[in-house]
């Protein structure tokens, strides 16, 4: 095994028979399957076991056929490279089916749903699954917030801890995934602690290494999509801002009605072309080709039809106060370590006064931000030099698959797919055939599950729509360029 268990929680003698793992086994009491008991435990009920970790506590438990989901909190230092120095709680969820089982430890890099639901690798491997809510996303903010405590490192430190207190009880081998800022989550976590982890499987990750840098993103546009599909949603782009008087007379009519405010932007203008040149991105982020036609023709569109259309793809809600706010934590983690993207968009020549605005420009003035170039120039160095049985997943018409993750000489039974025609929701089921296949081989081996299941590469669960297809919180909120 790659990990090595920094510390072990210590519990009460249990008797049970011996497993093949050499540890005592018991009956797991609600799923009825063997479970893996520590030798010191003093109870059989998982839930009792979970809480028996220090620090840990139980939000609630919610019922779900075949599996217990708990909401937990757990407490972890704000700094944890000061420990003593006070702590907060960071909310986490465990979707358990066996401590038989391996374990895939799922990040979104935003806030955490605490409705059941099970990532692409958990379903394949059939295993259990651990959440995690990044820190600064509320409710697990530090109150105050010392937003300098806010940088990939303490996060990659709070999913270490979160590893270490559930290795005990969850003993065999462990995953971590995560799509879009979950996957650059996980990319990191494995750049800090790569004894942790058996394996990654990162989708859609964006890899900013030169923050000015962004011309991948510029060829990207220029060749996506069909040239009609492109020229559709340019000029209907480009109506918006020629069309800027009578429709941000509507914007601040919606905007009144709803108590919207535009503080931190700037002001309702900023807001209003901010969200504008987010449309052809959001367009391709989160649909594609298969739907341009029914983007209206905008010579013949009405007002209320060229308002509509880049409300149904960008949000007019995006760069309010309101909509922000919830958003804060990614804005200052792209301003200072994340980078974010700029593109050029030459048909909107004479119309856009702002340009592509950069991240810093959505975070309320009075929190202090200041670039680290280096991060991400750290990041993929080692990803090329030291990546170790790590697959990342890309959509070959998302934008943000632009700038990838890439593998060097270094690298070790590790790839880099991509999807054809899939967008921001590409997964391994997407792929060619051939790497699909590989790509399941190689999850189901890097999670230690037996020779024949991994040569048959076939997922060991069955797809289930009630668990498979929820949508995350942070998805009915994804307005605006964010990952």
């Amino acid at each position: 095994m790659r990990k090595s268990l920094r510390w072990a929680l210590s519990l009460s003698v249990l008797i049970g028979t011996v497993g093949s793992t050499g540890v005592a086994t018991a009956a797991d009491t609600e799923t009825g399957s063997a479970t893996v008991v520590d030798s010191q435990s003093t109870s059989t009920d998982i839930k009792d076991r979970i809480l028996a970790i220090p620090g840990m506590s139980l939000i609630e438990e919610k019922p779900y056929a075949g599996y217990r989901y708990f909401v937990l909190n757990y407490e972890q230092p704000i700094d944890h490279h000061r420990p003593w120095a006070g702590t907060f709680q960071q909310r986490i969820s465990i979707l358990h089916k066996d401590t038989s089982r391996p374990t895939v430890f799922r990040t979104s890099g935003y806030g955490l749903s605490t409705t059941p639901s099970r990532t692409e690798p958990t379903r394949i491997i059939d295993g259990n699954q651990v959440s995690m809510e990044y820190r600064f996303f509320t409710p697990s903010r530090p109150q105050p917030a010392d937003w300098s405590k806010l940088n990939i490192w303490q996060a990659a430190s709070d999913q270490h801890r979160i590893y270490t207190a559930l290795k005990s009880i969850y003993g065999q081998k462990w995953l971590s995934t995560g799509a879009s800022k979950g996957g650059m989550t996980a990319t990191y976590y494995e750049r800090f602690y790569p004894r942790d982890m058996d394996g990654v499987v990162a989708y859609v990750a964006p890899n900013d290494v030169v923050n000015k840098e962004d011309s991948a993103y510029d060829r990207f546009f220029e060749t996506v999509g069909t040239k009609d599909c492109r020229d559709r949603l340019n000029d209907m782009q480009r109506e918006a801002l020629v069309r800027r008087e009578p429709l941000e007379k509507k914007y601040k009519a919606w905007a009144e009605s709803e108590g919207a405010t535009f503080n931190t932007v700037g002001s309702l203008d900023k807001a209003y072309e901010a969200v504008v040149l987010d449309f052809v991105w959001g367009f391709w982020q989160y649909y594609g080709q298969d739907v341009c036609d029914q983007i209206p023709d905008a010579a013949t569109a009405s007002d209320d039809t060229v308002y509509e259309t880049i409300d149904a793809y960008s949000g007019w809600s995006a760069y309010t106060d309101q909509g922000l706010e919830y958003y804060t934590p990614y804005y200052y983690q792209a301003a200072t370590e994340l980078g974010s993207p700029t593109i050029k968009q030459p048909h909107l020549d004479g119309l856009s006064r702002y340009g592509y605005q950069p991240a810093s420009s959505f975070v309320p003035r009075e929190i202090p931000m200041k670039f680290k170039p280096q991060a991400m120039r750290d990041v993929d160095d080692w990803v090329r030099k030291n990546a170790n049985h790590m697959l990342f997943v890309y959509g070959g018409n998302d934008p943000w698959g632009s700038e990838k993750f890439r593998l060097g000489k270094g690298a070790r039974d590790s790839y880099v797919y991509v999807a054809p025609g899939m967008n921001h929701g590409a997964n391994v089921a997407g792929l060619v055939e051939s790497e699909r296949a590989n790509a399941t081989a190689r999850i189901l081996a890097w999670a230690g599950v037996s020779a024949p299941a991994v040569q048959a590469a076939q997922p060991l669960a069955r797809f289930d729509a009630r668990i498979d297809a929820v949508v995350d919180e942070d998805a009915t909120r994804e307005h605006g360029l964010r990952p």
